[in-house]
């Protein structure tokens, strides 16, 4: 299953280290705390709306950049899990299994 808060985590924590920027220096500019912006990166903690906006302002990158790439991610994890269509032929007209990649 795929859990939005580990993805956003995972999409803030990336943005953040691209722009070479500590917890501590985010926090400070977000003014939230260091542990709670941690929380959120490793996905134990769902960010609020006005959370997020506060820390996308401190990362100075627009919301709607960090939801599309949460958005792709979720879309890669979705295809991956999806059951995948599998022909068998045995002399007779093919016909399709689906297995499951679980």
């Amino acid at each position: 299953m795929v859990l939005f808060r580990r993805l956003l985590g995972d999409v803030l924590r990336d943005k953040r280290m691209r722009r070479g920027m500590t917890l501590r220096e985010v926090s400070a500019e977000a003014r939230v705390s260091l542990g709670y912006i941690s929380e959120i990166e490793r996905g134990q903690k769902e960010a609020s709306s006005e959370l997020l906006a506060s820390l996308c302002a401190a990362l100075d990158v627009p919301l709607s950049d960090v939801l599309r790439d949460v958005s792709d991610a979720i879309a890669l994890a979705e295809a991956a899990a999806a059951p995948t269509p599998i022909s068998v032929t045995s002399g007779r007209p093919a016909r399709v299994v689906v297995a499951s990649a679980a």
